[in-house]
């Protein structure tokens, strides 16, 4: 079993660490354990924050020359010796103190160069979060009685290219390097291991994108599926429901089943389910593994995610999603092709979708939507490149019907845009396929058009019936 424990399950200072403990105690009972564990939360003005967003923050300012300190981050870790036994707290001390330093002479670096990218960055957040964490927890593990050990950075099995700030995950290279966390596997029921952070070949430090500890978990399920009957289990604060319980609050179902494409969509359009590059990855090897989504405060509340779930007779429309911050591109055909084959080879970029095209003046034009519009902001100049006449427009939102079988509802495509025009919003594109399993409308990105959009749509989906 794989489990990865994200900041939310780990909670400010660590406060539902008893939690994990419980679940850790009862998952090594049918199997061996590795757990993954994010950057814990900390609280900062009285809100909660990642302690990756502290760090990233800390940074922006050491490039500015500011001499910076991470006392609140050396707080966040000394409040949560209280759940390390007496005989293991020096020891854990010296490692907080040890990592922690690494850190910070990151973030001097930062200061001296006026640079805060690359490896110097990988370094910052590594040592102070997801590393650290997986080494608090060994500490916390073996205080109650549990076999543990934690993953070394020197035989780090997660290996990645040099494109450092957002790393691609190198299968072949890793499957060398594997050994000796399986050799420490088998000396233990439980192993520890940071998510997010990989190692070049060279051994330099890297990161995944945001959300990258989901990443993690399947590249180690890849690494591991030959040699052991596996699964990942992805431990959250509630299971898949059939909306964001923050935005719509009457009328949500648990959805207990979804197929690797719904879950992926799902996650590309703003789902906080898992990140969707992982299943990208577990598909691109080929490999089959369920992953199940389980509520830590009830264990038997679980979503299950497979390739091919058998067939569900409930609701076709599953989840209704949405994402804020999108960008459309507007390119000639022509020229779009060169422009996909750049970003999957070179950018290993695939957070976007291609929408229906459009002829203007005899010439064929391709849209596409970017999920990410910062991404496209960084990386504008080299996107319009590959054509002088393409267009970005940003400011734009996105809400998603996802379904592998919405096909069997009628009208729905009619029906969902009628209850977004009954709220009183404007629909500037609407996009449904039926090979995608997904229908795409998008809106302008102002004021809470996305969540009033989600709201109407959600409320039609407790009306649908199958004919």
């Amino acid at each position: 079993m794989i489990a990865k424990f994200g900041g939310s399950a780990i909670g400010v200072d660590g406060e539902f660490i008893p939690i994990i403990i419980k679940r850790m105690n009862e998952l090594k009972k049918d199997s061996k354990i590795i757990g993954v564990f994010s950057a814990p939360l900390i609280l900062q003005h009285g809100k909660k924050r990642s302690l990756t967003d502290i760090i990233l923050d800390l940074g922006n300012k050491a490039e500015t020359g500011e001499n910076v300190k991470i006392d609140l981050v050396k707080e966040t870790y000394e409040k949560m010796l209280r759940f390390v036994d007496d005989k293991y707290k020096d020891a854990c001390k010296d490692t907080i103190d040890s990592f922690l330093d690494k850190s910070l002479q990151a973030l001097r670096h930062a200061s001296e160069k006026k640079e805060f990218a690359d490896v110097v960055r990988s370094k910052a957040l590594a040592y102070s979060g997801e590393i650290l964490m997986s080494h608090m927890m060994n500490y916390i593990l073996k205080s109650n009685e549990i076999k543990s050990d934690a993953v070394g950075f020197d035989i780090w099995p997660i290996i990645t290219d040099t494109n450092v700030e957002s790393a691609n995950f190198l299968p072949s290279h890793s499957f060398q390097k594997a050994e000796p966390m399986e050799n420490l596997l088998e000396k233990n029921d439980v192993l520890l291991i940071g998510g997010f952070i990989g190692k070049t070949i060279d051994g330099l430090e890297t990161t995944y994108e945001r959300g990258g500890s989901d990443r993690t978990a399947a590249d180690l399920g890849i690494l591991l599926n030959k040699k052991y009957e596996l699964k990942i289990d992805f431990e959250k604060d509630g299971s898949v429901a059939s909306a964001d319980p923050k935005i719509v609050s009457d009328g949500l179902d648990d959805i207990k089943k979804l197929s690797y494409n719904e879950a992926r969509m799902a996650g590309m359009f703003g789902m906080k389910i898992l990140d969707p590059i992982a299943i990208k990855e577990i598909l691109e090897n080929g490999v089959d593994l369920p992953i199940i989504i389980t509520d830590m405060n009830n264990p038997k509340k679980i979503t299950v995610i497979e390739r091919k779930p058998e067939k569900n007779d409930g609701n076709p429309l599953k989840i209704v999603t949405g994402k804020k911050n999108c960008a459309i591109l507007r390119i000639e055909s022509s020229a779009s092709h060169k422009l996909f084959n750049s970003l999957a080879k070179e950018k290993r970029y695939s957070e976007f979708v291609v929408l229906s095209p459009f002829i203007k003046d005899d010439t064929e034009f391709t849209r596409i939507l970017f999920l990410d519009a910062d991404y496209i902001r960084r990386n504008e100049r080299y996107i319009l490149s590959f054509d002088s006449l393409a267009s970005i427009t940003y400011n734009r939102c996105v809400i998603t019907l996802i379904g592998d079988e919405m096909w069997r509802v009628q009208n729905i495509a009619s029906r969902s845009s009628s209850k977004i025009g009954e709220a009183g919003l404007n629909i500037l594109n609407m996009d449904a396929q039926e090979e995608t399993s997904r229908i795409i409308i998008v809106m302008e990105d102002v004021k809470d058009n996305l969540e009033k959009a989600i709201r109407a749509v959600h409320s039609e989906r407790q009306k649908i019936k199958i004919v």
